[in-house]
């Protein structure tokens, strides 16, 4: 099959994929209700309520976990349709060697998804902890961070030592930079960035989801430019998926993302600009994932220097709501300026 062909057959696994995510979402959020996988309140039972309790406890009792589910999903799907595909007349090419760039690709979807589940599953039904700021449920911030940088690490290693990535094309300037071993750390930063970028945009209904959805439409149009089979498939899969949750995930949600999703999608993401070698499209096209933890960054900064809170709440989606903002209003609009960012990192891409 032609590349010019691809699209229709890029079109057809989103729908399947939707189609597959729309009938298995409902029986699971059953199933999460039976599991009693769902949203405590953290609020302190008694003296002052903190400002973000007020604002999101009543999202309580929502079930967590949705990410569990897209990933189950898109995995076993890619399992079963990419040694299907040749049998269309599609040519199997992939911009590496096949099988390592598969592994690259789910070992980051399924350990940092193991990660997040294990926080999720600490965090419903642990003991909370007197945290600086609150009440704070799941593993400590500094457990999750270790981890990350352990599992990044990992992933930057291999991306180097066997699948030969180690430049960073600087467009624009025209200018590719030959990292050596540095690119390593270098990838393991984005890769840590990502993760926990897309972790705290992940607070109002349909925020993280529909941005990730913007995402995949313009990273599919880049994977399947450069004419990598399976990762335009991965996309493809997991864009169709999205899109049936994200119908369950819009204000008022009926499902959330948990930990397990939150912690995969962010890292999956820095991996998949990696590999396509369209780094600061990465950064332009998840502008905003990367504007939420810049602003919890700041927060933190205004804590341990000034001893007070620079913004009313952080991330930035909260300062908005703290502000009088509705949610949908927040939402929508940051949508908008993902598709605006898109735009701009699909037109870096292509120079």
């Amino acid at each position: 099959m032609e590349s010019s062909n691809l699209l229709p057959l890029a079109l057809g696994l989103i729908i399947f994929s939707f189609m597959v995510t729309s009938l298995l979402v409902v029986p699971f959020i059953n199933l999460l209700y039976k599991l009693k996988l769902t949203r405590k309140k953290e609020a302190p039972k008694n003296g002052i309520v903190p400002l973000f309790d007020k604002l999101h406890d009543i999202k309580a009792g929502t079930p967590i976990g949705g990410g569990i589910l897209l990933i189950a999903i898109v995995s076993l799907l890619f399992a079963l349709i990419l040694p299907l595909v040749s049998y269309l007349g599609v040519y199997i090419h992939s911009s590496y060697n096949l099988d390592r760039e598969v592994f690259k690709i789910f070992f980051t979807f399924i350990s940092f998804g193991a990660l997040g589940l294990l926080d999720d599953i600490v965090k419903i039904f642990g003991k909370p902890q007197k945290g600086r700021l609150g009440i704070a449920f799941g593993l400590t911030r500094k457990q999750k961070f270790f981890l990350q940088w352990v599992l990044a690490f990992i992933v930057g290693y291999l991306l180097y030592s066997n699948l030969g990535i180690n430049i960073v094309h600087i467009p624009i300037l025209n200018i590719t930079v030959n990292m050596g071993v540095l690119y390593i750390p270098f990838a393991a930063f984005t890769i840590v960035t990502f993760t926990n970028a897309f972790n705290v945009t992940d607070g109002l209904d349909g925020l993280s989801c529909g941005l990730l959805m913007i995402f995949l439409f313009a990273f599919s149009i880049i994977a399947v430019a450069i004419v990598d089979t399976p990762l335009w498939i991965f996309i493809g899969l997991w864009l169709g998926a999205i899109i049936a949750f994200l119908y369950f995930n819009t204000y008022p949600a009926r499902v959330m993302l948990g930990d397990a999703g939150a912690l995969s999608f962010g890292a999956t993401i820095a991996v998949i600009g990696l590999l396509t070698g369209k780094v600061f499209a990465l950064y332009v096209i998840g502008g905003l994932f990367l504007i939420e933890i810049l602003s919890s960054a700041v927060q933190i900064l205004g804590w341990k220097v000034y001893k007070r809170p620079i913004l009313p709440l952080a991330p930035i989606h909260n300062a908005f709501l703290a502000g009088g903002w509705e949610e949908p209003k927040i939402v929508m609009r940051a949508w908008l300026a993902g598709i605006v960012l898109a735009i701009f990192g699909l037109w870096l891409a292509s120079i």
